[in-house]
């Protein structure tokens, strides 16, 4: 039996906590209300509460990684949270942390400004919340809790994930990490990238945008075929995939070359040498189909103008996580961290 001077005191790099350490912390939380239908665990990044009539859900999130439009990055990947489970976001609150040194009533507004056209975009009213001047901090950090709501029968739940089951993304990889890095590493990147390139990659975050509320809720009401679906953010695609299948603990088979990948977000990533499955990716949406509703699903997305197409297929759980690409198949792990700290990291040390 270990003391406590036999604590591990190794210390972890920026970004999610390692999965082993994280599935550990998560088992030791009580789950004793049986209203609590999907609580705390790997892979979900939202809870669902059982109030009678409906269902809430509800999801939080902070913005670490920007300083530019935070206000919008907070809303729309709280809201991304709700509606992958089928709900439509509905009220948000936002902790809004503001450095001692820079704060001036400009920057506050702007983020509010944010906050305000997000949700308008979307419909989501604004419910409260708690805004302070925080020592220790050199940039503004912005918290959001998003709660919706959804029929008990219609919300989407990761165990219903079968062998079988088609994998289809919408849009493309990074999407905000190319955002991200275009408007917080334009100068380390005017060079290489050229002008033109980061103007458009900066303009993401609008265009084709970081929300997948449309799509999720699209895909939703075409039935009981979609058996699951996530919102792939830190640790990007390949994150993502993981924490899809975790909760059935099933196994995913993705054809690379089927991956849509924008060409700024090539040019960006090539230019750091950085890989865009691995870069944080708010805007892409995962959803694991029946293959019977596959073109009902696609057919669904698309009206709402939304690009989707199929990626890989469900397998079982001895087959693992892999990625095809030109015919040769390989474990797809989960990243350590995400992309975008090994890019600004390594712009610190040369800036």
């Amino acid at each position: 039996m270990s003391g406590s001077g036999d604590r591990d005191r190794r210390e972890f790099a920026a970004g999610k906590l390692p999965i082993d350490r994280l599935q550990s912390l998560l088992g030791q939380l009580s789950r004793s209300d049986p209203r609590l239908l999907v609580g705390p665990r790997i892979g979900e990044d939202a809870a669902v509460i059982d109030v009678g009539d409906r269902c809430l859900v509800v999801s939080t999130d902070p913005i670490t990684f920007a300083t530019d439009a935070i206000g919008r990055y907070a809303v729309h990947v709280n809201a991304n949270d709700v509606a992958v489970l089928g709900a439509r976001p509905r009220w948000f609150f936002l902790v809004l942390l503001l450095p001692e040194h820079g704060t001036t009533a400009d920057v506050a507004e702007s983020i509010m400004a944010d906050v305000r056209e997000a949700c308008d975009e979307l419909g989501i009213t604004v419910a409260g919340g708690h805004t302070e001047i925080t020592q220790g901090l050199d940039r503004p950090i912005l918290v959001g809790q998003m709660i919706g709501e959804v029929s008990a029968s219609r919300f989407v739940r990761k165990e219903r994930l079968a062998v079988g089951d088609q994998v289809l993304l919408t849009r493309g990889a990074a999407i905000e990490g190319t955002a991200i890095l275009a408007r917080e590493m334009a100068g380390a990147l005017r060079e290489t990238v050229g002008q033109e390139t980061l103007t458009r990659a900066a303009r993401f975050l609008i265009d084709p945008g970081i929300s997948v509320v449309r799509a999720a809720l699209a895909a939703a009401d075409a039935g009981e075929v979609v058996h699951a679906m996530h919102d792939p953010t830190e640790g990007g695609l390949a994150m993502g995939l993981f924490e899809l299948a975790a909760p059935a603990g099933l196994g995913l088979r993705i054809v690379r070359e089927t991956i849509p990948v924008f060409p700024e977000t090539d040019a960006i990533c090539a230019a750091l040498r950085l890989d865009p499955l691995r870069l944080i990716a708010s805007g892409a949406l995962l959803i694991a189909v029946a293959p019977k509703g596959t073109e009902a699903v696609l057919r669904a997305v698309r009206a709402v103008g939304v690009p989707i197409q199929v990626i890989g297929e469900v397998r079982p759980p001895g087959d693992g996580i892999t990625i095809v690409s030109n015919g040769r198949a390989e474990p797809l792990t989960p990243p350590e961290r995400d992309e975008i700290v090994r890019a600004t990291a390594r712009n610190l040390d040369t800036s």
